[in-house]
């Protein structure tokens, strides 16, 4: 288990990563995400041992990595990092996932049998003799993770590991990630600003805003309890604001958002000021009138569509229901009801569907 506690890092006088307190667990897959210049690459690299933090200490399996230069790098032995831009030799295949282990000076059987088992897990055998610099983008990314698994890492360190492939190299990296971490029992930290991609893999998650880490959980919490507005935004809730708790019945609460009411499952007492927090896939839009009576939904709007946005195979629409509500449905949906800016439409929502945020 590698344990983080009070970790601070500074590049000049410029605090990059502050109070970071952390427990990734032994053979998990923990993806840290958030903007761009949030310091998770920095993260990373403190956990690898490349830099010493500035304050704080990071243990693995109990033993302190603040000690000296042997042995912090008898520590970083465990580990493996591959980084956004993979750095390939002008060499072929083989030779750059061996560059490793012939560093390290192990024999060359040896050496011979672990390539060979790597090149397998990544799907490159074919290619061991290529020179590693005309491949692709992709191929050259999986040398890299052939590189580090030759290594038999007990912790493997992704940064970015998808960020410049396109959608069929970035699937094969992702199934290969999940395989290493499958079949070899490897710890995986992930940094990615990618959420679908966090969400595809990771079996726990932390969200890193401003060099702070400001959650951490399973999906559902992340994704559909953040604990913050910014968190919010940042994992594709349109956050409902200017809300006040009016009334609470065994926890079913009723919420005035200006002339709206909605109806929420929270222990927040009335009177309190909070943040509504209500994924779009949660939303569903009906014709005018066709509220369903069967429904166990709580909260049945009348609004107006403002926009539509395309999403992928997905359409967001925004409906105007006295307060803005965001509706992610798919594009054959949007085409079956004839949705248009304009168009009167129904928006429901269950009291289960819409989490509560206290504001502070």
């Amino acid at each position: 288990m590698i344990r983080i506690t009070g970790l601070s890092h500074q590049f000049g006088r410029r605090e990059v990563i502050h109070g970071i307190d952390l427990e990734i667990r032994n053979g998990e897959i923990f993806t840290l995400i958030g903007p761009s210049g949030s310091g998770k690459t920095t993260l990373l690299r403190l956990i690898n041992l490349l830099d010493r933090p500035t304050k704080g200490s990071i243990t693995f399996d109990g033993m302190l990595t603040d000690g000296h230069e042997n042995e912090r790098r008898s520590i970083r032995r465990s580990m493996a990092m591959v980084f956004q831009k993979p750095a390939v030799l002008n060499t072929s295949v083989e030779q750059n996932v061996s560059f490793g282990l012939e560093f390290r000076r192990v024999p060359r059987d040896q050496i011979q049998m672990r390539v060979a088992s790597a090149l397998e897990m990544v799907g490159l055998s074919n290619f061991s003799r290529r020179k590693a610099v005309t491949l692709s983008g992709g191929e050259m990314q999986r040398v890299a993770i052939a590189r580090a698994l030759v290594l038999n890492p007990e912790v493997l360190l992704l940064d970015e590991p998808t960020a410049n492939l396109d959608p069929l190299s970035t699937e094969i990296i992702e199934d290969l990630i999940v395989k290493i971490n499958r079949d070899k029992k490897t710890t995986v930290i992930i940094a990615t600003h990618d959420m679908s991609q966090g969400q595809r893999l990771a079996n726990r998650m932390g969200v890193m805003m401003s060099g702070q880490l400001v959650q951490v959980g399973n999906l559902i919490e992340i994704f559909y309890h953040p604990v913050n507005r910014a968190i919010a935004v940042f994992v594709g809730i349109d956050p409902i604001r200017e809300s006040v708790v009016e009334s609470n019945d065994n926890n079913l609460a009723t919420i005035a958002v200006r002339d709206v009411r909605i109806q929420a499952v929270t222990n927040i007492s009335p009177g309190q000021q909070v943040t509504l927090c209500i994924r779009p896939e949660e939303v569903t839009l009906s014709l005018p009138d066709t509220c369903p009576t069967t429904s166990s939904a709580r909260n049945c709007l009348p609004g107006t569509i403002t926009h539509l946005l395309p999403y992928g195979p997905f359409t967001r629409v925004k409906v105007d229901c006295g307060v803005s509500i965001t509706a992610l449905i798919t594009r054959q949906s949007s085409d079956d009801l004839h949705l248009s800016p304009g168009k009167q439409v129904m928006a429901t929502i269950k009291a289960t569907a819409v989490h509560v945020i206290p504001d502070r």
